[in-house]
């Protein structure tokens, strides 16, 4: 799997700059991958063309990215070129849906990256609300679904199925939400697209799956537009063989997932774009959604320990008891609030951090174990109910505290790993 990208999380959404039609640097490139489309390329490049210039407000760019085409192709995108001042073309000499769009993405200078199959078999009245929420720095991506409420689909039963199925294996192995990862009509924010796209190891037509996937896990946010389609009878792509590749690439990036090889937190969005929440003074950064996640965790955590304590109890004091249980509600502890509250992915520093969580464990082993000395002290005997009503206390009182540390020690804000972050620090601090 690829794993470079730059440094750093993703900056806030901004809204993008409204721009005339006409200027220099498009708001929005469509790219249309093509191989041997002779057919049907100028009516698709003139009917899109004439809507954009119709309807949309922002000036675009359609590129052509032709994939090693052996028919008048090339020909005809280049002649489209010259004729149209707001049409360009890519040559590329290997095949690969993917392929092609990364090519063109990677190098355009548009804000907004999207892409359509040459067949036009989503309506284009679909194509601003795509493209809208992107602009305005609501989401991150956008996709065109055939799948959900409101879209109108008129395809065979054969396709109909194997996209259900297709879905349902996605949602089934990858945890996906999304409702259709093969509609050919999605688009990108260019400064999301620079991240995320060297993450993406498929050139064919598992890319934009990998993407949506590696996207949603990251916690980008996917804008879905239902979608009028109408099924290409003469389309070429090949089902079996597609399916084939797909299902290798679900296995692909499961397994990558499940071993934490890519950098996922490099795309976190910081928490609450609005403007307003960066100028509330005094609140540090985040704090209001790790508070909720740490209290998440640890309400579930607190249920595991109990449970653990209960059955490590029957065969066991209670200090053993509770040793045992801290130990291993800790370790799950840890990692769930590492990925889920303090949004740290890989296996970077995962060791440290267990480490690190252990000697909190130490210091909420102390105190409860400490409060079951105090008790025992005191009461002799005490009742079972007596020892976990004393215990819940002890640990609502390591919780305050293991937060704090988690927080300033465990997992510090990222953003002053970073080298500049440093050098900013340090001469704040002279």
């Amino acid at each position: 799997m690829r794993t470079h990208t730059s440094a750093g999380a993703l900056p806030a959404r901004e809204h993008l700059p409204a721009g005339e039609s006409g200027a220099p640097v498009p708001v929005l490139d469509v790219v249309i991958p093509v191989h041997n489309e002779e057919k049907d390329l100028e009516a698709c490049v003139l009917r899109l063309h004439e809507h954009l210039d119709r309807t949309f407000p922002y000036a675009f760019r359609i590129t052509v990215a032709d994939n090693a085409s052996t028919d008048r192709t090339p020909d005809i995108a280049d002649r489209l070129g010259r004729v149209m001042a707001e049409v360009a073309s890519v040559r590329l000499e290997q095949k690969g849906r993917g392929r092609a769009l990364r090519a063109v993405w990677e190098r355009s200078d548009a804000p907004v990256l999207a892409y359509m199959d040459v067949d036009l078999s989503t309506d284009l009245k679909a194509l601003l609300p795509l493209v809208a929420p992107l602009i305005s720095g609501h989401s991150d991506l956008a996709i065109g679904s055939r799948l959900a409420g409101g879209s109108r689909v008129v395809r065979g039963p054969k396709r109909e199925f194997v996209s259900r199925t297709y879905n349902l294996i996605l949602r089934s192995s990858l945890a996906a939400r999304f409702s259709d990862a093969q509609c050919g009509f999605k688009a990108i924010r260019a400064d999301v697209a620079e991240r995320l796209l060297p993450m993406v190891e498929d050139t064919g037509w598992f890319f934009d799956t990998e993407m949506l996937v590696l996207a949603e896990r990251a916690g980008l946010r996917i804008h879905e537009v239902p979608v009028d389609w109408v099924d290409d009878p003469d389309s070429t792509v090949h089902i079996v063989r597609t399916a084939v590749d797909d299902l290798r690439g679900v296995w692909r990036v499961g397994r990558a997932l499940a071993v934490g090889a890519l950098p996922l937190d490099r795309l976190a969005r910081p928490f609450g774009d609005d403007p307003r929440d960066r100028t509330i003074g005094g609140l540090p950064g985040g704090l209001a959604r790790q508070l909720v996640g740490f209290c998440v965790v640890g309400a579930l955590s607190t249920l595991a320990y109990l449970v653990l304590y209960s059955v490590f109890r029957a065969g066991a004091g209670a200090q053993v008891a509770n040793a045992l249980a801290l130990l291993v509600s800790a370790v799950g502890n840890t990692a769930a609030n590492r990925r889920l509250t303090f949004g740290v992915r890989g296996r970077e520093r995962a060791v440290r951090h267990q480490a690190q969580g252990l000697v909190v464990f130490g210091i909420g082993l102390a105190l409860t174990s400490g409060s079951l000395a105090a008790l025992e002290a005191a009461a002799g005997a005490p009742s079972h109910g007596t020892e976990l009503a004393v215990l819940i206390a002890a640990n609502l009182a390591a919780t305050v505290l293991r937060f704090l540390l988690f927080r300033a020690w465990v997992f510090p804000d990222r953003r002053t790993d970073q080298p500049e972050m440093k050098t900013k620090i340090k001469k704040a601090a002279l």
